[in-house]
């Protein structure tokens, strides 16, 4: 099997690179607000769907439809949110959308008579901007399902908006793969974790480790970085609460226990990005997406190593999408009002 860290990345190295996907990000509004939503729409039809939660202390929404054992045989959206248990309630907000568009599981004759199954997850992201309510509700996640397309902003955005990653700032990151059978396998990441995402005793970010090159901060730079993380743990206080939520999609045909065996080995790509991982304040969930696209009705199923290589890729792409997300975060300054000060890897070590 070849090594994924030798695949290259689809066109644009983003979630949409799956065809049909889109991805859209809003923020609270307001003074006081850090928080916002993301939205991963699945193409029209909708996608198989699988989800593996194992943080201590998760907060989401509809998981339990997507066991295989259940009814439902695709979704159409999959929401990660800011505003910990509160936040959820942008899912309705993403649901009254979909109706809409006539999008959901159909309970009646009508064209427009669907139940839209949109299972969600939240960070805990509460008080960061210094108001303690200022947190995603429906206007919100259906202003993220609008403003769904192609182009995936990384950074401070949507779920990203208040994400914080061991005292260091965090974000939304996405990557993807093209596999040698064609298909392609992508995640978007929402990084707000317990752990670190920074080796002590280097400054290299965990999830850069045997994907090329390593570029090794300078002694010196690397001391204050970890003064200066050190005291944004601190202001933080303990215990910390967050949560590292992914979307891994696909075009390859998954059946519904392939996308939960894809949404677990994803997971991974948690552990290669982030230490520790999984812990009791973190929900950490991971959920997979397979439209089935690129397979056609005479090819049957996937070969074991065909699957093989898809769970693979999973993991692979997580990691890289965490260190985007990293990578591509802003300071946040709250010295001058009550919100946080919440320092970003780039700022500590330069890009």
């Amino acid at each position: 099997m070849t090594p994924m860290t030798a695949m290259p990345p689809a066109t644009t190295n983003s979630l949409t690179d799956v065809p049909g996907f889109r991805v859209g990000h809003a923020a609270v509004p307001g003074p006081g607000a850090l928080s916002g939503t993301t939205v991963v729409l699945a193409p029209p039809g909708g996608a198989v769907a699988g989800v593996a939660v194992r943080g201590g202390g998760p907060g989401t929404r509809e998981t339990d439809a997507l066991d295989p054992k259940n009814v439902v045989e695709r979704i159409d959206a999959v929401v990660l949110t800011g505003g910990s248990a509160f936040g959820l309630d942008a899912a309705g907000g993403v649901m009254a959308w979909l109706e809409e568009q006539g999008r959901g599981v159909r309970v009646g004759p009508e064209p427009h008579q669907v139940v839209p199954v949109v299972p969600a997850a939240c960070v805990f992201d509460l008080g960061r901007g210094g108001a303690w309510r200022a947190r995603p509700d429906a206007s919100v996640g259906r202003a993220a399902a609008e403003a769904a397309g192609t182009e995936v902003a990384e950074g401070n955005v949507g779920a990203g908006t208040g994400a914080v990653v061991g005292g260091v700032k965090g974000g939304v990151g996405t990557a993807s793969v093209r596999l040698a059978s064609g298909a392609t396998v992508a995640a978007l990441a929402v990084v707000n974790a317990v752990g670190s995402p920074v080796d002590p005793h280097t400054g290299v970010l965990y999830g850069e480790y045997g994907a090329g090159p390593l570029r090794i901060p300078a002694a010196d730079v690397h001391a204050a970085a970890q003064e200066r993380i050190a005291r944004s743990r601190e202001r933080m206080g303990l215990p910390p609460l967050n949560t590292t939520l992914a979307v891994v999609a696909t075009d390859a045909p998954l059946s519904r226990p392939q996308a939960l065996k894809l949404a677990e080995t994803s997971h991974d790509g948690l552990a290669r990005a982030i230490r520790p991982v999984h812990l009791m304040h973190d929900g950490d969930t991971v959920f997979a997406l397979a439209s089935g696209a690129h397979g056609s009705p005479g090819n049957g199923p996937l070969s074991p190593e065909e699957l093989n290589e898809v769970l693979a890729a999973g993991a692979d792409v997580v990691a890289r999408a965490i260190v985007r997300g990293v990578r591509a975060a802003e300071s946040i300054d709250g010295r001058e009002g009550p919100g946080g000060t919440f320092p970003s890897y780039r700022d500590l070590y330069g890009s």
